[in-house]
């Protein structure tokens, strides 16, 4: 039901006790039941944001809004939801990757991956290593044939064979934030 963004799996998947919590929730952040740029940027309090770090909310925005409508509904909501909490693994790479190939074009070179890492240093805070660093460290572990470009095959199969890897883009790209502001609603006590 939810494949768009790679979090396949049945509606079950989020019981419906679940899907009337984060129904509720959605619709008092949103009551016009469709999300815009703007509002995501509110409700998360991502505002004033350095132009890397807007760009990186920008392509999470738009990553999951699996319809390229300009909105997210509650529909593709729920699939993020259900991507970042029950998401396997290799879901969560595909989302990770489509998320990092920001022009679309089934790659991933290494001026996309350092933007978007040094947009999420700018968001979360800077980690042990620059954004430099961790693109140069992810191309020498897993570019096996030097092209510059990381396909999908290559990044699921590079970071599932690298437990250190997986760990360090897992910390890093964390979502989990994002649903905690969502459910906790702190849009109102901005």
């Amino acid at each position: 039901m939810f494949d768009a963004m790679g979090a396949a799996g049945s509606a079950d998947d989020i019981n419906a006790m679940e899907i009337h919590h984060w129904y509720t929730k959605f619709m008092k952040e949103c009551p016009s039941g469709q999300l815009c740029l703007h509002e995501f940027k509110h409700i998360l309090d991502l505002q004033r944001l350095t132009p890397e770090a807007n760009s990186y909310v920008e392509q999470v925005f738009h990553t999951f809004d699996m319809n390229k409508d300009g909105f997210i509904d509650f529909l593709e909501f729920i699939a993020a939801i259900n991507l970042v909490i029950r998401g396997k693994i290799d879901q969560k790479l595909k989302w990770y990757f489509k998320l990092y190939d920001a022009d679309g074009n089934g790659c991933i070179d290494k001026k996309e991956l350092l933007s978007i890492f040094a947009a999420i240093q700018a968001i979360n805070g800077h980690t042990g290593m620059s954004a430099e660093e961790f693109t140069n460290m992810i191309f020498q572990k897993i570019d096996l044939n030097n092209d510059g470009e990381l396909t999908l095959e290559e990044f699921i199969n590079g970071v599932e064979k690298d437990k250190d890897l997986m760990e360090l883009i897992e910390k890093s790209f964390d979502l989990s934030k994002i649903l905690k502001v969502i459910q906790n609603g702190r849009r109102n006590s901005i």
